[in-house]
């Protein structure tokens, strides 16, 4: 049994985009546990592009009413002109008010208020077209009335959704069209309607596929964009801007942001003695061990040469010092020589030391890291309530 899963999921892993690694599969299927900043480039591309779909619908939704004007009786195309120019000031207000703010929830609103627009322009329309005895050429253009959620199903492709997301949203659709037939009754075609439901079906599954390729894609993209080449972990651009969604998510919350700059020790040294190779060989092995002692809400950052950034959002002074206890535990690997790498650390705390932006708290921590190391090296000084200027193994066993 076990080996007819692992060929199935070998098989899978061949259907994937070549960019895209094989544990990044599970990113596909569900928006739980992706990395934050995926998560704030994905929030950001559907408003924009919900943003441009408004824009494509308040044009042309009211362009329409010159047809119906052209087929329909007046009494029937005023209303219709109503519900298009409300719908039309919905795009409007859509398209002029609403901003991406990298919140993949905003995110989730928008896209609800796009597709909740012409979903009620539909059912109602549909209705209302219902009620009338069309002949010829109006029939043919209030039969067009019924392409409507074809549309919305179809506009589901642009977005780079999960396919929990897409499913969620082709069943939203699936629902007002299966409402729209329900307030028809009497007047349905009922094979007509199962044919029109069952391809409706057919382009949810295009469209989710659609959806979760360009997902794909965007999570190749991001990995290769937001990642430091040599060690894996994350880059300094990168870096700072999860240090300020950070900072922004503890200053909403009143929660504790901890911050731990560390500085190799001697490592010029190495690359001097032994060459950059050699230098770059231990620079990995301490990006893995640091990676190794890390929550999965901590963000290791390589913020230039032998120096890291160790960001932990919801950590006060006393966790942060359990955290490095768990650092100098595993030990940060081995130089050249078969002597033990040691780190210069500079702590420092949001609350406890009063941080005005994260621009201050990282200052503070470099500060403390210059510090460690010109009081000897291979020590962690953080804030005065602590203990401060020992050497590493000094102040984590106390």
């Amino acid at each position: 049994m076990t080996a007819l899963i692992d060929l199935l999921r070998s098989r899978l892993t061949t259907l994937l985009p070549s960019e895209l690694k094989s544990s990044e599969l599970r990113h596909l299927l569900t928006p739980v546990g992706h990395p934050m900043l995926l998560c704030q480039r994905r929030a950001m591309m559907i408003v924009d592009r919900v943003r441009l779909f408004a824009f494509l619908f308040a044009v042309l939704t009211p362009l329409w009413s010159i047809i119906d004007l052209l087929v329909f009786d007046t009494p029937l195309w005023a209303r219709l002109a109503g519900f298009r120019l409300l719908a039309c000031l919905a795009f409007t207000w859509l398209l002029l008010f609403y901003r991406p703010s990298g919140n993949l929830f905003d995110a989730y609103r928008a896209i609800a208020i796009l597709f909740a627009i012409p979903t009620v322009f539909y059912i109602a329309s549909h209705t209302l077209l219902g009620s009338y005895q069309l002949a010829q050429f109006s029939a043919v253009v209030g039969a067009g009335y019924a392409f409507l959620p074809f549309v919305l199903m179809a506009g589901l492709t642009i977005f780079p959704l999960t396919l929990v997301e897409s499913l969620v949203l082709g069943m939203l659709l699936l629902m007002a069209q299966a409402l729209a037939g329900y307030l028809s009754w009497a007047t349905l075609n009922w094979p007509s309607f199962a044919g029109a439901f069952w391809l409706l079906i057919l382009i949810a599954g295009v469209a989710s596929l659609a959806g979760m390729s360009q997902l794909a894609f965007m999570i190749a993209l991001v990995r290769q964009a937001i990642r430091d080449p040599l060690t894996g972990i994350f880059s300094r651009g990168s870096g700072e801007e999860i240090l300020r969604l950070q900072w922004d998510s503890a200053q909403r919350t009143g929660s504790p942001l901890a911050l731990a700059f560390i500085d190799l020790d001697h490592f010029k040294a190495i690359n001097d003695n032994y060459g950059h190779e050699a230098g770059d060989a231990v620079l990995r092995d301490a990006a893995r061990s640091l990676v190794a002692t890390l929550r999965g809400s901590d963000s290791l950052v390589r913020w230039g040469g032998e120096e890291f950034l160790l960001i932990m959002p919801d950590t006060d002074l006393q966790q942060a010092h359990r955290a490095l206890a768990r650092l100098a535990g595993n030990g940060l690997g081995v130089r050249p020589d078969g002597q033990p790498l040691t780190a210069s650390i500079g702590l420092s705390e949001r609350l406890a030391d009063v941080a005005e932006d994260y621009r201050q708290l990282l200052e503070i921590a470099d500060q403390r890291m210059y510090q460690a190391k010109s009081g000897g090296r291979n020590r962690l000084h953080g804030h005065a309530e602590y203990t401060m200027g020992q050497p590493v193994a000094a102040v984590l066993e106390g």
